[in-house]
């Protein structure tokens, strides 16, 4: 009996406590950020009291990875890079455009401990898909023009996802059936937006597997057509966007892409084709342009 009140009244001194760094880690963070004076100490006696609290890993690994981070200005001869609009654009001596970006230059050596305390997360909470986010994300911002490791993490993601026989958690927000391929989706975006030729080949691998796993997800399918229609194989690109019209015609990306695609080729046939879907299925005011465009070119 003296024993049990004597664990008892442990675990009821250690939850107390660990509420007490929690409440000392919230107003670090709110005046100085997760990476502010201070916030490594309450991290480091927050995990010797209560070592698998996930918002004290998250904690930890918030302060490495923004601790990890330096922004610099660098200059590019294009308008856009890694999927940024440039903060200032000047002309040299030449008259050429310059532009300016804001890139986040990493710490190798933080870097790889914030990643260690994303994988010790995982492992206390294998569970939570907010966690595994936190990780591909962290690789995205890392590897910038080449997301390799994000790519793979993100393909095993997909395989584990699909095995499981229990829903994933996400910390205050519930995960339905829709949740994953949505969030996927994200992230095909992401790759797409980045703009350099790896990016690209992420953006068609994920979707391409995504498509075989969600056959019904016309979105994946639109993307593949994206990936085509970008490095201008417009044939190959209306093969997907035709596969996407002929079960959704009403699919806004696929027959807006699809008329991009037929204009690019000069084909007037086909153009007329994508025209009539669009005067058929689309929006009133893309029922306008397309009888407008067709009454021209009779």
């Amino acid at each position: 009996m003296i024993l049990s009140l004597l664990a008892l009244c442990v675990s009821v001194s250690a939850q107390t406590e660990s509420e007490r760094f929690e409440q000392k880690y919230d107003l670090l963070v709110s005046r100085l950020g997760p990476a502010g004076v201070g916030v490594q100490v309450v991290l480091d006696n927050w995990q010797k009291v209560d070592s698998t609290n996930a918002k004290m890993l998250f904690g930890r690994f918030s302060y490495f990875f923004t601790k990890a981070q330096e922004p610099q200005v660098v200059t590019k001869p294009t308008k856009k890079y890694l999927g940024m609009e440039p903060v200032l654009s000047l002309k040299d001596s030449l008259g050429n455009d310059i532009y300016y970006y804001q890139e986040n230059i990493f710490d190798d050596e933080l870097y790889g401990k914030a990643l260690v305390e994303a994988d010790k997360a995982i492992r206390f909470w294998p569970d939570r898909l907010d966690f595994r986010f936190v990780k591909a994300n962290a690789y995205i911002a890392y590897e910038k023009e080449s997301p390799d490791m994000a790519l793979a993490y993100l393909l095993d993601l997909v395989e584990e996802n699909a095995s499981r026989k229990t829903a994933w958690d996400y910390e205050v927000l519930e995960v339905d059936e829709s949740f994953f391929p949505e969030a996927m989706q994200e992230y095909c975006f992401s790759f797409y937006s980045i703009g350099t030729p790896a990016s690209y080949n992420a953006f068609r691998t994920l979707s391409e597997r995504l498509s075989k796993e969600y056959p019904d997800n016309m979105g994946f399918l639109c993307n593949i057509g994206s990936y085509y229609l970008v490095n201008k194989d417009y044939k190959t690109a209306l093969k997907y966007y035709d596969k996407v019209l002929k079960k959704h015609p009403e699919d806004y990306t696929a027959q807006q892409n699809a008329l991009l695609a037929a204009r690019r080729m000069k084909n007037l046939k086909l153009e007329k084709k994508y025209l009539n879907i669009i005067l058929q299925h689309g929006s009133e005011k893309d029922k306008l342009m397309a009888k407008g465009r067709l009454s021209a070119m009779k």
